[in-house]
């Protein structure tokens, strides 16, 4: 296991609680069990991390309260990224700041991909909310969604970050206009992509290696806009599973995400991706 730098950060985590007190959406997708921000803790202290990001879950739709109080738990060693209504006021965006919430996550899909100019009003007003709060975007969406989002998200006053290896599926050719479109974004510092939830982007039988080679695709393009994510707990709507029959997470243990930072995140520029990045756009 890779020892690794003082101040490292992991960029995407989960935290579920007793659905007696944080019930989740009745529209859900799928059910979580429990992981708690003790779980939190021993996942983090399994891998050597001191920081951490809670990234509001899609189970809880707009309702943040599960996320703070994760935030809370942590002690100063979190940051958040919460989930909003349109219509939330700026007064609830200011106590979110103050509890530790840096970023807004939304969905490009959600936004109706046939219809760009809808894509481009969504980001054009959330990115004028939240500038003076020096937040930023993150987007979660299908690489068609984010190619075709990309002039608008070039355009945005607030950085944005594109989850888990910005969908691109492993072993996409290099030359794909899409694939094209994500790096080039990156390259001009436009946007920030998490190396991320492989099995998010890894069709079943591809080799590891093609998710190493899109690592150092980004990383090749510009490590100051390389974040680093575990995923944790690694959240799965088992098949044969009803939305709202618990699903088992993901089996994924501190080794093999050890070896995915060894083997994305070249010594060079371990600390940068780790450290000095999360440091910069979550304010730690």
């Amino acid at each position: 296991m890779p020892a690794l730098p003082a101040g490292a950060c992991d960029c995407h985590v989960h935290v579920i609680g007793d659905p007696a007190r944080y019930p989740m959406a009745a529209g859900r997708h799928y059910t979580p069990g429990p992981a708690t921000p003790q779980d939190l803790r021993r996942h983090m202290a399994g891998l050597g991390l001191q920081r951490a990001v809670i990234v509001q879950p899609s189970v809880y739709g707009t309702d943040n309260r599960c996320l703070l109080d994760g935030l809370r738990a942590l002690d100063g060693a979190g940051r958040g990224v919460a989930v909003l209504d349109a219509a939330a006021p700026a007064a609830m965006l200011q106590a979110l700041h103050a509890q530790g919430v840096r970023g807004l996550r939304i969905n490009l899909e959600s936004a109706g991909l046939s219809d760009a100019q809808s894509i481009r009003d969504e980001l054009d007003a959330w990115g004028r909310r939240l500038a003076p709060l020096g937040w930023h975007l993150q987007v979660y969406a299908s690489l068609d969604a984010i190619a075709a989002a990309a002039p608008a998200l070039a355009g945005l006053p607030v950085p944005v970050v594109l989850d888990h290896f910005a969908m691109i599926p492993a072993g996409a050719a290099p030359r794909d206009p899409r694939v094209q479109t994500v790096l080039s974004l990156v390259a001009r510092g436009a946007a920030y992509v998490k190396l991320s939830a492989p099995y998010r982007i890894d069709a079943p039988g591809a080799a590891p290696e093609a998710v190493a080679a899109l690592a150092a695709a980004f990383i090749g393009s510009n490590p100051e806009r390389i974040l680093w994510a575990s995923d944790w707990p690694h959240t799965n709507r088992e098949p044969g599973r009803a939305a709202h029959e618990t699903s088992a997470y993901r089996t994924v243990g501190s080794g093999r995400l050890a070896q995915g930072i060894g083997a994305w995140l070249p010594e060079a520029v371990r600390a940068r991706v780790l450290v000095d990045n999360p440091a910069r756009l979550y304010g730690f």
